[in-house]
């Protein structure tokens, strides 16, 4: 699991804006709800069920920092991201393979500023998919949604960086689809 931390770190440190205190915290925080909770479980079963639990304190760090900007929020439903609804989308056979970007001479510091530029959901179903190297299934239960939506997160995601790391050019034509 030490592999683990410091791309769970990267992950939340992109998902709070760069707030690094509160990502490191959010890793720590998993960690050890994993270690009382799960500690009985094998170590297959410890990669979705950390990044479940991650997942989880994110939205709860989310929902404590939208009802502290307004503190009478807590009478309506928060709106944590307006890219969750299901729209059925068919992945791009010729969307660009992650390994790829690394190909390029790309840093990482293009890269991390690109993933940070997208909505959360998008950076996490990226991540889980393309860093993590987890399936559609599991991811889906990571992040607590469908697949069809890891599905779509995932595919804007891969857009919003093909749009956000055009001038790289990484498929040595047309950016178009």
């Amino acid at each position: 699991m030490q592999d683990v931390t410091g791309r769970a770190l990267v992950m939340m440190e992109s998902a709070t804006q760069g707030q690094q205190g509160i990502a490191m915290d959010l890793v720590q925080e998993a960690f050890i709800a994993l270690h009382k909770s799960y500690a009985d479980r094998s170590t297959e079963e410890w990669y979705p069920l950390f990044y479940t639990i991650l997942n989880n304190k994110l939205q709860d760090w989310r929902r404590k920092e939208a009802r502290r900007a307004n503190p009478f929020s807590f009478f309506k439903k928060v709106s944590l991201d307006n890219d969750d609804e299901e729209i059925i989308d068919i992945v791009d056979e010729k969307a660009i393979n992650p390994a790829d970007f690394l190909d390029q001479a790309v840093t990482i510091e293009e890269i991390q500023e690109a993933i940070a530029k997208l909505p959360v959901r998008q950076q996490q179903a990226f991540m889980l998919r393309a860093w993590e190297g987890f399936d559609t299934h599991t991811t889906a239960q990571i992040m607590n949604c469908t697949e069809g939506s890891v599905k779509t997160h995932y595919h804007r995601a891969i857009q919003g960086l093909r749009e956000y790391l055009a001038h790289l050019n990484p498929m040595g034509g047309s950016n178009e689809s």
